[in-house]
C-alpha cells in the first residue's frame, strides 16, 4: 500500500474534530493533568462519567515526572499506596511508612489507565477564563497555549460543563480567574485565595486531602491548588496528598452527579 500524505492529514484533522466536539458539553471538566487531575479523571472515567482533562502543557504529569530535584524518586505513605497498587505502580518500601516509586512508570502508567478508563485528555489547551452564570462555575474559555505564549489576538472557544476542577497546582489558575473576575466569594475563611503557605510536610499531606473540595458553586479544587487556595502549607516531593485529594474529589462529584 502507498501512504497518501493527504489521507494521514485528514484521519487527524477529521478525528480530533469529533473528539472536540464532544468535548464541549460534559459532566467535569478538569484544568490541570498533574497527579491530582489525572487521578480525579480517572476515578470518574471509571464511574461512567463523562469528563474530559485540560492541559496546557505539551505533556502530562506535572510536578511527578522529576521526583525531588529531578531524581525521578517519587515518595507516598501508606494509604496513598493502595491508589498506586489499584492503577498498578510498583512501589517498594524505603522504610515503615514511607513508599517508592519510579516517577516515570507512576506517570505513563496513571495517564494510561485513565485514558483507557474513558478520560479524554487535550494537551496544548490553556483554560483562559470560566464561564460564570449567575453564582455558579458552568464552563471553560479555552484557546491554544501556542495562541497565549505568542500573545496572538485570536478569540477563544467555550465548553460547558456541570462542574468544573482547579487541578492546576501552585499556581491555582482557575480560582485566581474566579476570583479576579466574577466576584464571586470564595469558600475560603477571608472569602478570597489565602495563599501557599512554607514547606511543612505533614501538615500539608493531611490539608491537600482535606482542602481538595468545592471553593464556590460548581468549581472544586484539588490536590496542590487546594492548599494554595485554602492558605495550608506546601508538602514537596511526597506525592500521596495528591493522588488521594485527586480520588476524593471524584467520589464527592459522583454523588454529586
Amino acid at each position: 500500500m502507498q501512504l497518501d500524505e493527504v489521507k494521514i492529514s485528514r484521519a487527524i484533522i477529521e478525528s480530533y474534530k469529533e473528539k472536540l466536539s464532544a468535548a464541549l458539553d460534559v459532566e467535569v471538566a478538569i484544568v490541570g493533568a498533574g497527579p491530582a487531575g489525572l487521578v480525579c479523571g480517572y476515578y470518574l472515567a471509571k464511574a461512567k462519567k463523562k469528563v474530559v482533562l485540560f492541559e496546557r502543557k505539551l505533556s502530562v504529569g506535572g510536578g511527578m515526572w522529576g521526583g525531588g530535584i529531578m531524581f525521578n524518586e517519587i515518595v507516598v505513605q501508606d494509604e496513598a499506596k493502595q491508589v498506586l497498587d489499584e492503577f498498578g505502580v510498583k512501589s517498594r518500601l524505603y522504610e515503615k511508612g514511607y513508599y517508592l516509586a519510579d516517577s516515570i512508570d507512576a506517570v505513563s502508567t496513571i495517564c494510561s489507565k485513565a485514558a483507557h478508563a474513558g478520560l479524554k485528555i487535550f494537551n496544548l489547551i490553556s483554560a483562559e477564563d470560566v464561564m460564570a452564570k449567575g453564582k455558579r462555575i458552568c464552563g471553560l474559555v479555552l484557546n491554544w497555549t501556542a495562541v497565549e505564549m505568542a500573545n496572538l489576538h485570536v478569540d477563544p472557544i467555550t465548553m460547558q460543563a456541570k462542574f468544573v476542577v482547579d487541578a492546576t497546582g501552585h499556581a491555582a489558575e482557575v480560582v485566581h480567574i474566579v476570583e479576579k473576575k466574577s466576584g464571586l466569594k470564595l469558600n475560603t475563611k477571608t472569602g478570597k485565595i489565602m495563599g501557599e503557605q512554607s514547606m511543612y510536610a505533614d501538615l500539608g499531606e493531611k490539608t491537600i486531602v482535606k482542602n481538595s473540595k468545592e471553593v464556590c458553586t460548581g468549581l472544586y479544587t484539588c490536590g496542590m491548588c487546594a492548599n494554595a487556595v485554602f492558605g495550608a502549607p506546601r508538602m514537596g516531593p511526597i506525592f500521596g496528598g495528591m493522588l488521594l485529594a485527586g480520588r476524593k474529589v471524584a467520589r464527592e462529584l459522583v454523588k454529586s452527579l
